[in-house]
């Protein structure tokens, strides 16, 4: 490509708010933000020019099971919907990330198979709190722990003791799934929707969340909540931030989107943990995101193969619990944040600006002199049917098959270079505390 490209629009998605504008780059990097008329270039018109979408909460599952998902099918099905950078998970690679050598592994698994740039998470387990200083030295983003069983055997949970010792080991950011197992119900054998959804109250996330609040209080460690879906856990949330306690908070788009009056029974690719609930769950997390209690919106893609996901009208209680969403996130979330009065900067804050914030990664989210230049050209008018024969991730296999969307990406660039999912793989591996 040529050293410099200019890309102007009248709508481009800054720092500030959005406006007319040209924005050059040079060696990979946005190089100067100027008005729409003072630099001659590429005219967008009125396809609104935003930053490369950050998602934090990607399971790649490779190695180990990648017949789940892969590297290369996960990051083209970033790339299509307008994600230019992806943070893996440490499970359910086998083996997980929670040593040095496991991490070493993941890399080798992802060189040169990445469409989009990609970080990793290390995991926090009972039997290696001590490999958590040298996984931090060696660059994850942070550590994931569960408070309950994550589903796979490899990766145990902590309990809050475990996570306080956990928090002690490291000056990291900890991620955690946060589900108290004393809450939780065994979920009977049952196509119905309703008998998974009471199994996983919303006191088993409430009392999970107070409990790792009062250890990042106790012990002045940096938390996320992961994945919040409870309604009845903003409160805690809210008087911890009020306190000053260093907590952020995601949700996901089956959250903010989904109804669990609407599932219909056998229809396990609607099945996560934790659940989706009512309409009225869903519009506390919007006014939540919208008071910044919840920072950002990410996509949790957790996919299987179709038979373990029982598809086809199977036992909610024996499907894997995980939604595939990876390419899907932006129009999602779009479509119903505009219905709600929201704007495309909101959509920015909640899934470029804030994710890389979080993460540390601060090259990342946003259009601004030095930032990398990631960069999503999206129609946000244009409406299109789901068909899951056009979805880039391995299975085809989607809750939102035949819904129809708002917002529509019709390029991208990573690094200032122009990408698309069919192209050969050009995402760099990323470490925490080294720049691009």
């Amino acid at each position: 490509m040529d050293d410099e490209l200019v890309l102007r629009s009248r709508r481009v998605l800054l720092p500030d708010g959005e406006r007319p504008a040209a924005v050059r780059i040079r060696d990979g990097r946005i190089a100067a933000i100027a008005g729409y008329h003072d630099l001659p270039g590429a005219d967008l018109g009125t396809l609104a020019l935003l930053p490369g979408l950050v998602d934090t909460h990607v399971h790649v599952n490779e190695p180990g099971r990648t017949e789940w998902e892969g590297y290369r099918t996960a990051t083209r099905a970033a790339l299509a919907g307008g994600i230019t950078t992806i943070v893996d998970m440490p499970l359910n690679s086998v083996p997980p990330t929670v040593t040095v050598p496991a991490l070493r592994d993941k890399r080798a698994a992802a060189r040169d198979r990445c469409h989009v740039d990609v970080g990793f998470w290390g995991g926090a387990v009972p039997d290696h709190l001590a490999d958590l200083p040298a996984l931090a030295a060696a660059g994850v983003f942070g550590f994931k722990a569960f408070l309950v069983d994550s589903g796979v055997p490899e990766f145990p949970p902590l309990d809050p003791a475990g996570l306080g010792r956990a928090l002690a080991a490291v000056d990291a950011l900890f991620l955690v799934h946060a589900e108290d197992p004393a809450e939780l119900r065994p979920a009977p054998a049952s196509a119905r929707y309703r008998d998974f959804l009471d199994s996983r109250p919303p006191s088993a996330e409430r009392r999970a969340v107070e409990a790792v609040l009062a250890v990042a209080r106790r012990t002045g460690g940096r938390v996320h909540i992961l994945h919040l879906s409870a309604a009845d856990a903003l409160a805690p949330l809210r008087a911890a931030r009020r306190d000053g306690v260093r907590v952020t908070a995601e949700t996901c788009p089956h959250y903010l989107v989904l109804d669990a009056a609407e599932i219909p029974d056998g229809a396990t690719e609607f099945k996560c943990c934790p659940p989706i609930r009512d309409a009225a769950n869903r519009d506390a997390l919007w006014a939540a995101l919208a008071d910044g209690t919840v920072d950002c919106v990410v996509s949790d893609h957790s996919p299987c193969p179709p038979a373990l996901k029982q598809f086809g009208g199977g036992d909610f209680a024996a499907a894997w619990g995980g939604v595939a969403s990876l390419q899907l996130g932006l129009p999602l979330v779009w479509t119903e944040a505009r219905r709600r009065g929201h704007g495309l900067a909101d959509l920015v804050r909640w899934m470029a600006r804030r994710p890389a914030e979080i993460a540390g990664l601060p090259g990342k989210g946003r259009i601004e002199v030095g930032a990398d230049a990631d960069l999503v050209a999206l129609d946000p008018d244009d409406v299109f049917t789901v068909d899951p024969a056009r979805l880039f991730h391995r299975h085809p296999v989607t809750p939102y098959a035949g819904r129809r969307l708002t917002g529509v990406v019709r390029a991208t660039w990573l690094g200032g270079r122009p990408v698309g999912p069919t192209d050969p793989p050009r995402g760099r591996l990323l470490a925490a505390g080294v720049p691009r």
